[in-house]
């Protein structure tokens, strides 16, 4: 029997990558950090394709595609991102890449390069991505769709805990800025803007736990 294709899309630090792991987990599906397949290309352009001024330099990147090679490894019963064999999922966490990842992720050539990527993994079924177009764009035709939203404030609280935990010095308005600056460009963007799916299931999980969260998205779900 063929398990189902998820797509859960969502503001940034609602947990929608921690929580599509455990989903993963809890029904035996394999997850996919879509998120985290552009902050490696952001982190890529950060390390190689800056211009004189610190900026990433666009039309470079696009002409080194060809030397970007992601893939998802499993450690420790998890997939983790490694660019040209290198463990990056620290790396892209930090706040340069925070910064930069949404100015890569409107870029129609970025998204055109992992889109086929994304959709290869998920043809079979049995698959659980997570984003900010899976169910408008890259999977429109996913069994089960969701849209995490939380506050501003929450949001905030959340990432700038996440960024304590990895070690990472930060300040919560610097934390908030980032934040609504990721809004605006993810929601205006002119190719695939955040946006929930028409047939998405909304969830606000302002104040709802992780396990709370989960539970919730667990009881739409057929048993499988």
């Amino acid at each position: 029997m063929r398990k189902p294709v998820i797509a859960i899309d969502g503001y940034s630090s609602t947990g929608k990558s921690s929580i599509s792991k455990i989903i993963a987990q809890e029904l035996g599906l394999v997850h996919m950090d879509t998120g985290a397949l552009y902050r490696g290309i952001t982190y890529f352009a950060l390390q190689n394709c800056l211009n004189n001024e610190g900026e990433i330099n666009l039309s470079q990147l696009f002409a080194r595609f060809n030397e970007i090679h992601l893939e998802f490894k499993p450690i420790d019963q998890e997939l983790v991102l490694f660019l040209n064999g290198i463990n990056i999922s620290n790396e892209i966490r930090r706040n340069d890449v925070a910064a930069n990842v949404s100015l890569i992720a409107c870029q129609k050539e970025v998204r055109d390069f992992l889109l086929e990527t994304q959709r290869e993994i998920a043809k079979n079924g049995g698959v659980i991505l997570d984003g900010r177009d899976i169910g408008t764009v890259v999977l429109p035709n996913a069994d089960y769709k969701f849209f995490l939203t939380a506050s501003i404030e929450e949001r905030t609280r959340r990432r700038f805990l996440e960024l304590q935990s990895l070690g990472i010095e930060t300040d919560e308005n610097a934390v908030m800025r980032n934040l609504i600056n990721r809004d605006k460009i993810d929601s205006e963007r002119e190719v695939a803007p955040l946006r929930k799916a028409s047939d998405a299931i909304l969830i606000d999980n302002t104040h709802l736990s992780k396990k709370e969260t989960i539970v919730l998205i667990l009881s739409q779900i057929d048993d499988i």
